[in-house]
C-alpha cells in the first residue's frame, strides 16, 4: 500500500507543476512592471525637477527684469511731473503773474521734454523661447502675458509713438519764438534768467495758453497711465514671489 501513496504524491506533484510555473511567471512579471513603473516615477520625478528649477530660474529673471523697469518708470513719472510744474511756470510767464526769473533754465529744459520707455524683456522672451506653459500656475502665466504683450507695448507707443505725446516737435518751435528774444544768457552762454514781462498779444497769448493746457492734459494722461501700469508691474512682483517661493519648495 505504501508504494501505492507514493505514486499519488508523485501525480498530484507532477500536476502541479504547471500552476507553479504560471505563479513564478506572474510573479516576474509583476516585479518587471514595478520596475518599469519605479523607473518612469524616478524619470517623471527627475524632469519635474528639471522644469521646477528652469521655472525657479526664469521667474528670478523676470523678478530682476521688473525691478529694473520700476527704476524707469518712476523715473519718468517724476520727469512729467516736472513737464507739469513747468506748464505751470510757463502759464504764469504768459499771464505776467511773478515768477522765479532765475528758474527759467530749469523749467526751459523740462516743459517739451519727451522719454523713451527702457524695458528690460530678457526674462519673458527666455520664457518664450521655453514654452508659455513652463508656468504651471495659470493666473500668473496670463498675467506676465498680458503685461509683457499688452502693457509693455502700449506703454511704448504712448511715450515714443502717440504724435500728441511729441511735445518738442507740436510745441517748443512756437513758444520759444516768444521766450528765447527774453532769455539772459552767462558768459559761458548758459540760460541765467529771463528778462519779464514778455508782452505778448492776446491773440498769442490765449495760444500759447491752448499750448501749455494741451501739455498739460497730455502729461496728465501718461502720469494717470503710469500709476495703473506701476501697480500691474507691483502686483506681479508680488504674485511671482508668492509662486516662486512654492516653486523652489517642489525643486
Amino acid at each position: 500500500m505504501i508504494p501505492f501513496f507514493r505514486k499519488i504524491r508523485k501525480t498530484l506533484a507532477d500536476d502541479n507543476k504547471p500552476i507553479k510555473y504560471i505563479r513564478y511567471a506572474i510573479g516576474e512579471i509583476v516585479l518587471v512592471v514595478i520596475g518599469i513603473l519605479i523607473a518612469l516615477q524616478i524619470n517623471n520625478w527627475n524632469q519635474n525637477r528639471k522644469e521646477n528649477n528652469i521655472e525657479n530660474k526664469i521667474l528670478v529673471e523676470i523678478l530682476n527684469g521688473l525691478n529694473e523697469d520700476l527704476i524707469d518708470i518712476r523715473a519718468n513719472m517724476r520727469s512729467h511731473r516736472v513737464g507739469l510744474k513747468a506748464c505751470r511756470y510757463y502759464h504764469d510767464m504768459f499771464t505776467n503773474k511773478q515768477v522765479q526769473t532765475d528758474s527759467i533754465q530749469y523749467y526751459y529744459k523740462y516743459l517739451t521734454m519727451g522719454y523713451i520707455s527702457i524695458q528690460n524683456k530678457s526674462g519673458y522672451e527666455s520664457l518664450k523661447s521655453r514654452g508659455l506653459e513652463l508656468i504651471k500656475n495659470d493666473s500668473l502665466r496670463i498675467e506676465i502675458i498680458k503685461l509683457y504683450e499688452q502693457d509693455y507695448s502700449f506703454i511704448r507707443k504712448l511715450e515714443e509713438q502717440d504724435p500728441e505725446g511729441n511735445f518738442y516737435d507740436n510745441y517748443y518751435k512756437e513758444i520759444n519764438n516768444h521766450v528765447s528774444p527774453h532769455l539772459i544768457f552767462d558768459r559761458n552762454g548758459e540760460i541765467e534768467s529771463i528778462q519779464l514781462p514778455l508782452n505778448v498779444t492776446d491773440a498769442n497769448q490765449k495760444k500759447m495758453l491752448s499750448y501749455l493746457w494741451k501739455m498739460k492734459d497730455d502729461r496728465t494722461f501718461i502720469l494717470n497711465t503710469y500709476s495703473k501700469f506701476l501697480e500691474k508691474v507691483l502686483s506681479l512682483q508680488s504674485n511671482i514671489e508668492k509662486i516662486k517661493t512654492k516653486v523652489k519648495q517642489r525643486v
